[in-house]
């Protein structure tokens, strides 16, 4: 867990005198300035920098776990000033698209920016082929090699059992996401954007899971026979199960279609610690802050949404680094604006019985109402645009959960959406990308040899990525009782027998599932 809550200003006399009786059982978090890496050089589209970038700020995080700096248990902290410990190059990427000559960039090319985005039903009619659709990513479920074959049936099964309880959550935020309205406007405003930069660029939608998918996305885009493309997730910090993801799909698209292989184009994998967004988002929390009676006293509570934890330590995804430096910038800006309030991250929107990101938000709402705090300010740190987990997740369940544990004033801070400076950034980043958009293969049986049709992702993947869809169980210990342990224990003993029934039915075309309707007779 990261949370700062040590010496705070003598202009916030209650919040000091807070942190003084708490000391004792608070461990102080030092600055992370080993963290604060050259990741302009990926943001700007020259990925042969990245592999060097993510080690870094992957030995950083383990170098901070292996020195006892982040633990489990909710723990406030406060923030302190650490502008003096960064590097001579900063993290905190500033925006320079004016240095480039734009016309000269473009010339007569057609630019064209892909924006992807993990997509959501429009209606309760959509949740349950929705769901199939992410159940059914092996960056979403990664099963043994033996089992891959199951991948589609599984996820069919998961689908449909969780169905019903999906629907609930989508008819209590008005039957269907909002996340592709939201992301058309935005796609729409950045289009705008970028014309009045003077790049006359179109700007398109991928969704991974949901209409438009990445394949539409792609045939329009040859329809319009752009030439420069520029790629760009919507996920600020990169994951092997997002962003990772949806690149995934775009270099097996890329690798069997002609026109794609000679197009130019480049990927900006992540985009956390650019200047733009760092400001749209303090500026979206210190609007929330001047709501409540005591600003000074409130806790900023990031949520993000989580990963599996075996992701992070054995694949190499580096999420969590990227995302508790996201928030060490944010706070950097707020303090800046002298705001120095007790924060926190926690992780959100954990699925099945494997062991995710800690601490869970959950868990860490419930802890901070035994700590005695009774302002509470709500920040979706990963998400963009409003959606179920937002919109359902953090404004009704954990809301109700922070009221109940002794949280007497609840906010939240509203995802990013259309923001102006968020959206310009966006903009400043699509043009600072241009100097490195150009092809990487020179035919398509070499882009097939070569497996690198989206720029340099392949290299991006692997540092990623490390034991791609290869990974061990996150819990070796067995355990009986009711521990964590062994929960997880009976979930995995609960799916090996789902995975038995599964083989059962797939082979022999008889079963409980066939008779139910959920798999169709395959003959």
């Amino acid at each position: 867990m990261m949370m700062n809550f040590g010496a705070v200003n003598a202009t916030t006399a209650s919040s000091t005198s807070w942190s003084a009786s708490h000391s004792s059982k608070v461990p102080m978090l030092l600055p992370r300035a080993i963290c604060t890496t050259q990741r302009m050089c990926c943001v700007s589209g020259v990925h042969v920098d990245a592999c060097v970038s993510f080690n870094v700020s992957r030995n950083c995080a383990v170098a901070k776990d292996s020195l006892g700096w982040s633990g489990t248990s909710p723990s406030l902290y406060s923030k302190q000033p650490f502008s003096k410990f960064l590097l001579p190059l900063k993290a905190l990427v500033t925006s320079t698209s004016q240095d480039f000559p734009i016309a000269s960039l473009i010339g007569e090319e057609k630019v064209g920016v892909l924006l992807l985005n993990l997509g959501g039903p429009e209606t309760l009619e959509d949740v349950q082929p929705f769901l199939f659709n992410l159940f059914a990513d092996p960056d979403i479920i990664r099963l043994p090699r033996l089992f891959r074959f199951l991948q589609k049936p599984l996820a069919q099964f998961i689908s449909v059992a969780r169905a019903p309880k999906s629907k609930e959550g989508y008819a209590s935020i008005g039957g269907g996401s909002p996340l592709r309205q939201i992301t058309d406007a935005q796609a729409e405003e950045l289009r705008k954007s970028l014309w009045e930069k003077q790049v006359p660029a179109k700007v398109y939608v991928g969704m991974r899971y949901w209409h438009p998918f990445t394949e539409e996305a792609i045939e329009q885009i040859k329809r319009d026979g752009i030439t420069k493309l520029v790629v760009l997730p919507l996920y600020p910090q990169f994951s092997i199960s997002t962003s990772g993801s949806s690149l995934r799909l775009l270099e097996s698209i890329f690798r069997e279609d002609e026109y794609l292989v000679n197009m130019q184009h480049t990927v900006i994998p992540s985009w956390y610690q650019r200047e733009g967004y760092i400001k749209a988002m303090a500026n979206l929390i210190e609007k929330e802050l001047e709501k409540f009676d005591c600003p000074e006293q409130a806790v900023i509570f990031f949520s993000a949404h989580g990963v599996p934890l075996a992701y992070v330590e054995e694949a190499g995804d580096p999420y969590k680094a990227e995302m508790e430096e996201c928030v060490d910038l944010i706070m950097e800006e707020l303090e800046k604006r002298k705001m120095i309030n007790a924060y926190t991250l926690a992780y959100q929107s954990r699925v099945g019985p494997v062991e995710w990101l800690k601490p869970y938000t959950d868990e860490t709402i419930i802890e901070l109402g035994k700590k005695g705090v009774k302002r509470l300010l709500a920040v979706p740190i990963s998400f963009v645009s409003e959606h179920i987990e937002t919109l359902e997740e953090i404004d009704v369940e954990y809301k109700e959960l922070a009221l109940k544990s002794g949280i007497e004033k609840w906010g939240r801070v509203p995802a990013l959406g259309c923001e102006p400076t968020f959206i310009s950034d966006l903009a400043d980043a699509v043009i600072e990308s241009l100097p490195y958009v150009g092809a990487m293969a020179v035919s398509n049986l070499e882009a097939r040899q070569s497996l690198v049709p989206l720029g340099s992702v392949e290299e991006l993947l692997a540092v990623y990525d490390s034991k791609r869809r290869e990974l061990p169980s996150p819990v070796t210990v067995w355990e009986w009782g009711w521990t964590r342990s062994a929960e997880t224990w009976n979930g995995r003993a609960a799916m090996l027998a789902v995975l038995v029934l599964l083989v059962l039915e797939v082979t022999t075309g008889q079963g409980f599932l066939h008779q139910w309707g959920i798999f169709p007779s395959f003959h």
